[in-house]
């Protein structure tokens, strides 16, 4: 391993081609974190070399800017072809340089400065004819994501197509001229925006530093490149293992371009990588992808810190030949994709019920290495034996969330269902789900029966207690329960809020001698946040309804104003809402809303609810 500080001319002289190997992330630096600080970096040095007069001593007194690290190792090259390395780290860094200037070479030949555009075009292009129209004309070749958007910047910016505008290469190439172009002509003289440019290019050649560590055949690049830092974006658990997948094809002589074709052709994408709330974290999903994929391969939980090391230990013992190395990323591709298809799966099937409810709204993503195993294709469960299995799982989690039981243990009773289930015959995986989870004692653990849940329901404070979203969707599948044949069959809007029957501020219009008593106050307090005191209704119904007394004639004496004037709370609700929810309300409840209404609502909500949910998941 060799270390030493050069310039852009000393890296980029004479025939050379730095390659960033296809395995290697995208181009992903961008103008707030990267671009436009190095953009400021290059405008003070540079202003440094503009106040400088005295061309003898310029370089002496003018300290160069540190741009980082890069790391490359020597490739063969063929005889008269460009002096070939790999890119082992600094990729990004090293494109940037490029983008750089080759923006801005094109703003000198815009102002008439031929010369230094053409010092500048030296460090970008290597001229040889032989070399025109092949990637070897190029002195960086970037990874295989980035090439079509990279080689059309690079050899002509305005042949860029609308599909290349989202590309980051496209956009930092866009940015780095728009840039230039502003700051040289900021005073509007064309002769100093001509001395600034000058100026800018002896800095792009001279002026700045990078360190190139050159490894030896005897250096392991892949433990190098896990373990660098560098300035720039950090690298994703998806980054190390991909790295690491295809520097074990390479070993295998694999054909990497192809295995960048089938295996991971489209998991550099944005929406892999964006960012999304995991509890109180963001992560990319790329890398959460990875991390349940392991918990259910591996029947084990893994922490977020130990993706890649997990997963190296792992792949190791199947990247041993082409065969099995194919085998097993064949296995991955086909489990991806059915992780980006969740989203997309139809809510009326139990598999798109259970993502939509028990990962998304009761947000249990721990269950997520489950579904997987459940309804990927590596493993071909019967359709009706998955759907039996997440049934039961839904009804576990909607059960003990609604009777307010910890979740804290669902990682753990995830694993320890994986690991029962890798037992058993994949014909009766759904038999099999419903009695491990019925056979559970534990208080962590256990399901709770129908007669818990008709019992608990109606004493549990929910309103305030149990998210809101997680109780819409409780109440949306009470709503579709309650539809029969002669019903509509519409669908709930997306964001119906909950709504109190009997307010919260009761006691407003809705006091009686009863609650005079303190502690019939606070029991009633209480009541009104439990489930059968709530409802759905629009947002602006819920607005509209606030804490009006039930009945028209009890409006009588509410000062109120507008086309609502008068109307109680049973009439709005009975104008407003087509939801059977509200309808069965206002028709069974026509002179009151009383406290022993709520408790009796509740019960029958608890019972409808072990219909939806039943502990046997028979339906």
């Amino acid at each position: 391993m060799e270390a030493k500080a050069l310039t852009p001319r000393d890296l980029f002289d004479g025939k050379v081609c730095l390659e960033i190997p296809p395995f290697q992330r995208p181009y992903v630096w961008n103008e707030e974190d990267q671009w436009q600080p190095l953009w400021d970096d290059l405008e003070r040095v540079t202003a440094e070399l503009l106040a400088v007069n005295d061309d003898e001593v310029r370089g002496d007194r003018l300290p160069g800017h540190f741009l980082g690290a890069v790391v490359l190792k020597q490739l063969a090259s063929a005889a008269g072809d460009p002096s070939r390395s790999s890119v082992i780290d600094g990729q990004q860094r090293l494109t940037t340089l490029q983008i750089l200037l080759d923006a801005a070479q094109v703003v000198l030949l815009e102002h008439g400065d031929a010369e230094d555009a053409e010092s500048l075009e030296e460090l970008v292009l290597n001229p040889s004819n032989r070399f025109k129209n092949t990637p070897k004309r190029f002195k960086l070749w970037p990874s295989r994501v980035d090439r079509l958007a990279f080689e059309r910047v690079m050899d002509d910016a305005l042949t860029v197509t609308p599909e290349l505008f989202e590309s980051r290469i496209v956009q930092a190439h866009a940015f780095f001229l728009k840039a230039i172009k502003e700051w040289a002509e900021v005073s509007g003289d064309v002769d100093k925006a001509r001395e600034r440019l000058t100026a800018l290019a002896q800095v792009l050649q001279e002026h700045l530093r990078i360190v190139a560590i050159d490894l030896s055949d005897n250096d392991d690049d892949q433990l190098i490149f896990e373990t660098l830092n560098g300035r720039g974006t950090p690298l994703l658990a998806a980054d190390h293992i991909k790295n690491y997948i295809f520097q074990r094809g390479e070993d295998l002589h694999a054909d990497i371009d192809a295995w960048g074709d089938t295996y991971w052709q489209d998991l550099d994408e944005d929406w892999w990588r964006d960012q999304v709330a995991q509890g109180r974290l963001y992560r990319s999903r790329i890398d959460l992808f990875l991390q349940y994929w392991l918990t259910m391969r591996l029947q084990d939980e893994i922490g977020a810190e130990d993706v890649f090391s997990r997963f190296r230990g792992y792949a190791s013992r199947h990247l041993t030949t082409l065969v099995n190395a194919e085998a097993f990323l064949g296995a991955l591709r086909r489990d991806a994709d059915k992780f980006r298809d969740f989203a997309q799966m139809d809510p009326e099937t139990a598999r798109g019920r259970f993502y939509s409810r028990v990962v998304e709204a009761l947000e249990i993503g721990a269950t997520i290495p489950l579904l997987l195993w459940l309804i990927s294709d590596n493993h071909a469960i019967p359709p009706a034996q998955a759907d039996r299995a997440l049934a039961a799982m839904e009804s576990w989690t909607v059960r003990r969330t609604l009777l307010r039981m910890t979740m804290k243990d669902v990682n753990k009773l995830v694993v320890a269902l994986l690991k029962h289930l890798d037992k058993q015959k994949r014909e009766t995986a759904g038999d099999a789900v419903v009695a491990f989870l019925a056979q559970q004692t534990a208080d962590a653990r256990i399901w709770p029966t129908d007669d818990q849940v008709i019992a608990q329901v109606p004493q549990v404070r929910a309103y305030g207690q149990i998210r809101q979203q997680r109780l819409r969707v409780v109440l949306s599948a009470i709503e579709r329960q309650w539809r029969t044949e002669r019903h509509e069959n519409v669908p709930l809007p997306a964001r119906l809020e909950i709504e109190h029957i009997m307010p919260r501020q009761w006691s407003t219009y809705w006091s009686s001698p009863d609650t005079d008593d303190p502690q019939h106050a606070a029991r009633r307090s209480h009541l009104v946040h439990t489930l059968g005191n709530l409802t759905l209704v629009t947002q602006k119904l819920n607005g509209t309804l606030s804490n009006r007394p039930w009945t028209d004639s009890e409006m009588a004496a509410v000062p109120t104003k507008g086309k609502d004037a008068g109307k109680g709370k049973r009439s709005l609700l009975a104008r407003f809402s087509l939801l059977v929810l509200n309808k069965k309300i206002v028709d069974d409840h026509v002179t009151e809303w009383t406290e022993q209404d709520i408790r009796e609502r509740s019960q029958e909500l608890a019972k409808t609810i072990t219909l939806i949910w039943p502990r046997s998941a028979a339906h």
